[in-house]
C-alpha cells in the first residue's frame, strides 16, 4: 500500500477560503473526489484513493472547512453546507471543472448530495456512505422525524440518537473544550472498532447531554494500538486537532435553518436524476440506515438510487476499505461511468 505521506499534497487559496488537499493518479484523469465528515480529515480516505488512482482516476481528497491545512474560521455562520458547497466548487474549478464523480462520508456526504442537486454539471455521478440525502434538508428536525422509536422511546429518547446535536447547539463552547482539553485522548476514544452487537441498540450519541458532555468520565490513556486508525492516521488527527482544536468541525451541527434555505433552492425540488450510489454501514448505531426510516426519503429523492450494505459500523472506509472500493468500482462500471 501506498505510504500517505507520499501522495501529491496542494491547496487553493481564493478571497474567502483556502482548500487544502491531497491527491493520487494522473493529472490529466477523470476527477474522483473524496469528501471526509466529523470528525475526520482528507487522509482518511487515503486506501480508496489508491485504489482508484491505480484505475486511471485523478483522485482527491480535501480537508473540508474547519479542518487540517484548510481555513478554520471562527464565526459559526461561516460553516453552512452553502458556504462549504462553495468550498467545492473553486477547488472543481481550479482543478479543470469536468463532471467528477463525488464521493462523501458523514457530513461530506451532504456535501456531495449537494454538489448533485445544485451543480449537476459538475457531476457524473454521487456517491454518500452512512448520511442518505434528503431534498429538504439535512438538519436536526428531519432528521428526529426519522428516529426508529422501537429502539428509542420517545419518552426516554425525545430526540433518538441525535442528542449531542443538541449538546452543541446548547454548550457549544463546552463541547469543544472538552475535546480540546485531550486530543489524544479524544480521537482515541471515538475511533473505537465498532462493535456488531451494539447495533439495534441506543447509540451513545443519545444522551450526552444528560450525561454533561461526549464522555462522563475521565477518558484513559491514548492507545493507538486499539485505534481503528493507522498509526499514521492517528498521528496526523492528533496533529491536525492540537492545530485546529474542534470548534470549527462542530460548527458544521450549527446552522439548520440556513441548511433547510439552501436546500430548498436546489433545483426540480432537490430530485438528484444522476446515478447514485448509497453505502449502508451494516451495524452503524447512529446513522442507521439498514433498519428504520432513516434512507426512506433518500428513495423517492433519488431517481437512479443504487445501494449496498456492508459489513462495517460508521467509519466503513476505514474498517472495510476493500469491500467501500468495490462497491463503487461496480457502481461505476455498471453505470458506464469509468473514464469518460
Amino acid at each position: 500500500m501506498q505510504d500517505p505521506k507520499s501522495f501529491r499534497t496542494s491547496s487553493h487559496i481564493t478571497a474567502r477560503h483556502r482548500t487544502a488537499w491531497i491527491e493520487s493518479g494522473p493529472v490529466d484523469g477523470p476527477l474522483i473526489f473524496f469528501l471526509h465528515g466529523w470528525p475526520e480529515l482528507g487522509v482518511i480516505w487515503h486506501r480508496q484513493l489508491e485504489h482508484f488512482a491505480r484505475l486511471g482516476w485523478r483522485t482527491v481528497a480535501p480537508d473540508m472547512r474547519g479542518y487540517g491545512r484548510s481555513s478554520v474560521p471562527t464565526d459559526i455562520c461561516s460553516y453552512t453546507i452553502r458556504e462549504i458547497v462553495i468550498d467545492m466548487v473553486e477547488l472543481h474549478d481550479n482543478l479543470g471543472g469536468a463532471p467528477a464523480i463525488w464521493v462523501g462520508h458523514d457530513w461530506g456526504a451532504p456535501i456531495a448530495w449537494s454538489m448533485a442537486s445544485h451543480h449537476e454539471y459538475r457531476c457524473r455521478g454521487v456517491v454518500g456512505l452512512s448520511v442518505p440525502y434528503m431534498a429538504r434538508g439535512h438538519a436536526f428536525a428531519n432528521l428526529v422525524s426519522l428516529v426508529d422509536r422501537d429502539i428509542y422511546p420517545r419518552a426516554r429518547y425525545p430526540v433518538g440518537q441525535w442528542d449531542y446535536w443538541l449538546f452543541y447547539r446548547e454548550q457549544f463552547g463546552k463541547a469543544a473544550a472538552q475535546m480540546d482539553a485531550d486530543v489524544a485522548r479524544t480521537l482515541s476514544a471515538l475511533y473505537k472498532p465498532s462493535r456488531k452487537e451494539a447495533f439495534g441498540k441506543p447509540a451513545i450519541t443519545a444522551d450526552v447531554r444528560s450525561r454533561g458532555g461526549w464522555f462522563s468520565e475521565p477518558l484513559p490513556p491514548p492507545d493507538p494500538s486499539s485505534s481503528i486508525l493507522t498509526d499514521y492516521e492517528f498521528s496526523a488527527f492528533v496533529s491536525a486537532f492540537t492545530a485546529t482544536g474542534f470548534s470549527g468541525a462542530n460548527a458544521w451541527y450549527m446552522n439548520d435553518t440556513a441548511n433547510m434555505i439552501f436546500a430548498d433552492e436546489a433545483p426540480h425540488f432537490g430530485r438528484i436524476s444522476l446515478p447514485a450510489l448509497f453505502l449502508h454501514g451494516e451495524w452503524d448505531a447512529v446513522c442507521q440506515t439498514v433498519s428504520g426510516h432513516f434512507a426512506d426519503p433518500m428513495r423517492s429523492d433519488c431517481a437512479d438510487l443504487t445501494e449496498e450494505i456492508i459489513k462495517a459500523g460508521h467509519m466503513l472506509m476505514v474498517e472495510q476499505p476493500e469491500a467501500v472500493s468495490g462497491a463503487i468500482e461496480r457502481w461505476l462500471s455498471a453505470n458506464r461511468l469509468f473514464h469518460q
